[in-house]
């Protein structure tokens, strides 16, 4: 699978660099990596009009990173240009990749993607990580790494760093799980548990998937809130093009919103939390069908079939799914509303009530709502390309970390 690195905001991985001559440098080496990525093949003279540095300038920069492995000259631009053909270059395939990993209630996955998008290694392991000690799931974790690692040496390439999805609460610039209700787990610090030696990233899910549709989603607006159902359910907010993380990096835990104060009890403490009316099990519960692997394709198989049962237990989870959304799309006015994760697949059975919902409580024009494309893959892509972006907003800091 190949997927384009078109974001054209440089910075949007939060790497800060110093303002000195030698950050400045590093700047501009980030400054030609994000044109070619989005842009390329480009020619040094093409790379010098995008950017407004001289020509002789980003020849410099290019030399550097083709030594470094992070750029490739493919020789001449096509003919039928004027002037004389410049050496086009593209990012480079034979450098350092990305490795994301996602611990999820039922499975695990890692994924290494390339500068280009390329995913050059992928393991997935089925699991039921509910109630599992933080330990044996990161011991198997690891595991998947490493398989991973030696994928993509074999291939030649490097690994630059490791960005890990979990779904629960991660405390802001740690690699503590503070709470993941769905795992049973509650202030873990993951990196003694992984491979170390490598840069480390923890992130909730929610928040890759959100990054992931930023970098990598058909025509994503700036401002979109993303919501990533499955067995549980996350949101994040993305706001010009940039992460809203709040103070602690707890935003958008639209899961636990209590929709009927009154309700169910749900794993986090609360009463009648959105998990339990339209998260992945809640909706088996109420189509009258016990949990389970490929549980999603079955809904949707069940529902467009025509099965009653499956399709009121759908628009009931659209609907409290529409309540939820409202508070936090009459508070954060986004410009659209982006559905990810396993439960995107049933879109079609969840969207009418959720729409309806959106329309009767929010004030003026109803915000647009939209499927992500990137399906239950989100999080494990955005993990892994968090890496990239990484890469390429800090070219040689993130290389000399590794």
């Amino acid at each position: 699978m190949t997927a384009p690195l078109h974001d054209k905001r440089p910075g949007t991985s939060g790497v800060q660099l110093p303002d000195t001559q030698q950050g400045m440098r590093r700047r501009n080496l980030s400054r030609v990596m994000h044109a070619v990525a989005a842009h390329g093949p480009l020619s040094r003279s093409a790379v010098a009009a995008r950017i407004g540095l001289t020509r002789a300038a980003v020849s410099t920069l290019v030399d550097e990173l083709i030594r470094s492995e992070l750029l490739d000259e493919l020789g001449p631009e096509r003919p039928g240009r004027v002037g004389r053909p410049g050496s086009a270059l593209a990012v480079s395939s034979r450098g350092p990749v990305g490795v994301g990993a996602e611990v999820g209630v039922d499975h695990l996955a890692v994924c290494a993607v390339d500068l280009r998008g390329e995913v050059r290694a992928r393991a997935v392991q089925q699991v039921r990580n509910r109630g599992r000690s933080p330990e044996l799931v990161l011991r198997d974790v690891a595991a998947l790494v490493q398989r991973a690692y030696a994928e993509i040496r074999v291939a030649g390439l490097s690994p630059a760093g490791l960005a890990v999805a979990v779904p629960g609460l991660v405390a802001r610039d740690t690699r503590s799980v503070v709470r993941a209700p769905n795992l049973g787990w509650h202030d873990i610090d993951l990196e003694p548990l992984l491979p170390s030696g490598l840069p480390l990233t923890v992130d909730n899910e929610a928040n890759f998937g959100a990054l992931a549709e930023l970098w990598l989603g058909e025509d994503t607006p700036e401002d979109f809130l993303h919501v990533s159902a499955e067995i549980g359910i996350g949101a994040a907010l993305v706001v010009e093009g940039r992460l809203l993380r709040g103070t602690r990096g707890f935003a958008g835990e639209l899961g636990h919103v209590p929709v009927r104060p009154e309700g169910p009890r749900c794993p986090c403490g609360g009463r009648g939390c959105l998990e339990q009316y339209a998260g992945e099990e809640a909706v088996l519960r109420a189509a009258g069908l016990e949990p389970g692997e490929g549980r999603v394709g079955l809904l949707a198989e069940r529902a467009a079939a025509g099965d009653r049962a499956v399709r009121r237990a759908l628009g009931g989870a659209g609907a409290a799914m529409g309540i939820a959304l409202t508070g936090a799309v009459n508070l954060l006015d986004p410009r659209a509303v982006v559905l990810g994760g396993a439960l995107a697949r049933l879109a079609p059975w969840l969207l009418p009530s959720l729409e309806r919902e959106l329309a009767g409580r929010t004030g003026g024009r109803a915000c647009g709502v939209t499927v992500s494309g990137l399906g239950p893959d989100g999080p494990l892509l955005g993990a892994a390309h968090s890496v990239v972006q990484a890469v390429l907003d800090d070219p040689v800091g993130v290389c000399a970390a590794g």
